[in-house]
């Protein structure tokens, strides 16, 4: 990609600041959003859930990125932060959307944010992006999500949704709550540990969100995960050997669901996702398996 002026709606999460700093190490200029009064030329401020973005900060924009949204693992799934994590997604999409849909020139590609949780408890099937949404809570907030983007498509923008996996970092996510539990040796399957997870090296993911600006070809949904998902208890199995610790202590699935509420189905539940429009776009992946990927993370 040639030098681009580009657009990051969750610049300070994880994959976001990932993002950022690869973007600006190959000389991108990159202008955040952000939810307080802006600083400098490089920010933009915006209001999520008041449905608003200065749009004049966003003149010249060749791309947007919108990876902005409450954790989903950071509390427990109670109506009122169900709400905050639908309206934190939806609502900002919906503004962004809009946005940039208004310009006189439009950016020339639009990449929403947006998760495996889409096709919901797959079982031992694996699925690809022609697979429909499944049933719960998070299939439906990933449609909603998804539809959210309509004003940038409508405009002839280029949209794409990455559905991203789970992302292996020490930083943060999920696997940023598992790292120290199995550096500790406190590690272990959760449930009878048959259920798929659908991962993928933070390093993966700011190449395929790169990948997914730099494709014109690419339009629509498109996996966000490593060739190969493997079941929780082969994972486990892995993160034990990276790191050199037992994982003698499996989590019952009763004591999940007492501690993590409704969250617990999707921690149980079963996602075999497969990357196939990455992978026939002619994307690389640099790690892969899950011990490179573990060991990337470290």
């Amino acid at each position: 990609m040639e030098r681009s002026r580009i657009v990051v709606a969750g610049a300070s999460g994880l994959i976001g600041s990932a993002l950022v700093r690869s973007l600006v190490a190959d000389g991108h200029e990159v202008v955040r959003l952000v939810r307080r009064s802006a600083r400098g030329a490089d920010e933009v401020r915006w209001d999520p859930a008041g449905r608003y973005v200065d749009t004049a900060g966003l003149a010249g924009c060749d791309a947007v990125v919108n990876l902005a949204g409450a954790g989903v693992g950071d509390h427990r799934w109670t109506p009122e932060y169900k709400k905050t994590i639908r309206d934190s997604r939806v609502l900002g999409t919906a503004a962004l959307a809009e946005a940039v849909a208004a310009l006189d020139a439009p950016p020339r590609v639009f990449v929403g944010g947006s998760a495996i949780g889409y096709y919901g408890d797959t079982g031992e099937r694996a699925v690809d992006e022609e697979a429909p949404p499944g049933d719960g809570f998070l299939p439906r907030l990933c449609v909603e999500w998804e539809q959210a983007a309509a004003p940038a498509r409508e405009a002839g923008i280029r949209t794409v949704f990455a559905r991203t996996g789970l992302v292996v970092a020490r930083e943060g996510g999920a696997w940023g709550r598992l790292f120290p539990l199995f550096k500790a040796g406190l590690g272990g399957r959760m449930g009878d540990g048959r259920q798929y997870w659908s991962f993928i090296a933070l390093h993966d993911e700011v190449a395929a969100l790169r990948h997914l600006l730099d494709t014109e070809s690419l339009s629509g949904p498109v996996n966000l995960t490593a060739p190969q998902p493997l079941t929780n208890r082969e994972i486990t199995a892995a993160m034990g050997r990276v790191l050199g610790r037992p994982t003698p202590l499996p989590v019952p699935a009763p004591v999940l669901r007492a501690v993590l509420g409704e969250m617990a189905g999707d921690v149980l539940g079963s996602a075999r996702v497969v990357p196939k429009r990455l992978l026939e776009s002619g994307f690389s992946f640099a790690f892969p398996g899950i011990e490179d990927a573990v060991r990337a993370a470290l």
